[in-house]
């Protein structure tokens, strides 16, 4: 078993916090699900890049899933997560239970609009709300001077800055870039989902994103471009297309092309029994 302290309880994290804060010590927080992997272990370090401490979360969190999604079956292996936040020399655990988030008679949700709607917020009715309403928690539980996020699940991300520039958390927010495979495969904790032969074809997500990108670039059309490149995806063997969309990077809104402000192409598509999600920005 890993070296790592483990904590449970909300009390237990900010006790830890507080002993942190009495030194006079900045804090990092990287709320996470688990089956971490490098990605994760990279905002662990960034974190400590950025802070004297850091706190890694782990809780699966049934708020975020739909009922045909796959929380029952989302992969939980605590101790080999521990071990690898030993490695990367985080500081501490925190690993509630679903009754210590969410006790009885709980019934607050925190609903984000606009940065919500469409992409994932339209393919998975009420996820945002969850993400939301746990992170908030999570924040205010921990209490840190800034918590990090991937940018490969950049709508939650911009959904996570608004929420706490509008609950005036004056917490510090960052997104750190997506850790890919050598193929370009964005790094992700479903990607053990994909059989081997899935797993070949999975990088076409990004090289098709960076078609669409380059397409932008040269003054293509959103909409053309978007649609050619779900078409590409499905021959490449994807089962299907959940979205394939420019948005404007700042606010979200649909963008019809590149016209000198950064742009995000995103999208979400399903491979045998996962659902991978990617973005690339155009700057």
């Amino acid at each position: 078993m890993a070296e790592l302290d483990i904590v449970r309880t909300k009390a237990d994290l900010r006790a830890r916090v507080g002993d942190w804060r009495r030194q006079n010590l900045r804090v990092a927080l990287v709320p996470t699900m688990g089956a971490l992997h490098q990605g994760h272990l990279t905002l662990v370090r960034a974190g400590l890049e950025r802070a004297d401490r850091v706190v890694a979360s782990i809780f699966v969190n049934p708020t975020q899933f739909g009922p045909n999604e796959d929380f029952s079956r989302y992969p939980r292996q605590e101790q080999a997560d521990a071990a690898l936040l030993d490695g990367a020399d985080c500081s501490l655990l925190y690993a509630p239970t679903v009754a210590e988030m969410y006790p009885d008679g709980f019934a607050t949700s925190i609903s984000v609009a606009g940065v919500s709607e469409g992409l994932c917020g339209a393919a998975r009715p009420g996820h945002f709300d969850g993400v939301a309403t746990v992170v908030a928690k999570l924040l205010l539980q921990c209490r840190p001077d800034l918590a990090l996020f991937g940018e490969k699940d950049f709508q939650q991300l911009k959904v996570i800055e608004r929420m706490a520039t509008d609950l005036d958390l004056a917490i510090e927010i960052a997104g750190i870039a997506t850790v890919r495979e050598a193929d370009g495969l964005a790094l992700s904790s479903r990607n053990r989902y994909l059989g081997p032969d899935e797993r070949a074809v999975a990088p076409a997500l990004y090289r098709i994103l960076g078609e669409v990108a380059a397409g932008l670039k040269a003054g293509g059309s959103a909409e053309t471009l978007c649609a050619a490149a779900a078409a590409a995806l499905v021959a490449a063997g994807f089962r299907s297309v959940d979205y394939l969309e420019v948005r404007d990077q700042a606010t979200m809104a649909p963008a019809p092309g590149w016209q000198g402000r950064p742009l995000r192409v995103l999208a979400a598509a399903r491979l045998g029994g996962a659902r991978l999600i990617d973005n690339i920005g155009v700057i």
